[in-house]
């Protein structure tokens, strides 16, 4: 399990990392992928007793899903109100 956890931060984290610095564009695609990636540092976090680590992963999910809201779920709830 600890092997999956590790190779989901990584295959989920540097690909979010890399594109939220893109075009806006692609950018938004980068919070998704950060957002699904905070589970497993949360579990990693847990398992090994870093608090710290897991303080961070649970502000991290909200920073994540900031982003999350403003380019994926915001404009969406915009297009509904256009009459």
């Amino acid at each position: 399990m600890k092997d999956f956890t590790q190779f989901c931060i990584a295959a989920l984290g540097i690909p979010a990392i890399v594109l939220v610095g893109r075009e806006e564009r692609l950018r938004k695609w980068g919070y998704l992928l950060g957002l699904a990636g905070q589970p497993f540092w949360v579990w990693s976090s847990y398992a090994a007793g870093q608090w710290g680590i897991l303080i961070l992963s649970v502000l991290y999910f909200f920073a994540w899903g900031e982003g999350v809201w403003n380019f994926w779920i915001k404009p969406r709830l915009g297009e509904k109100n256009v009459v």
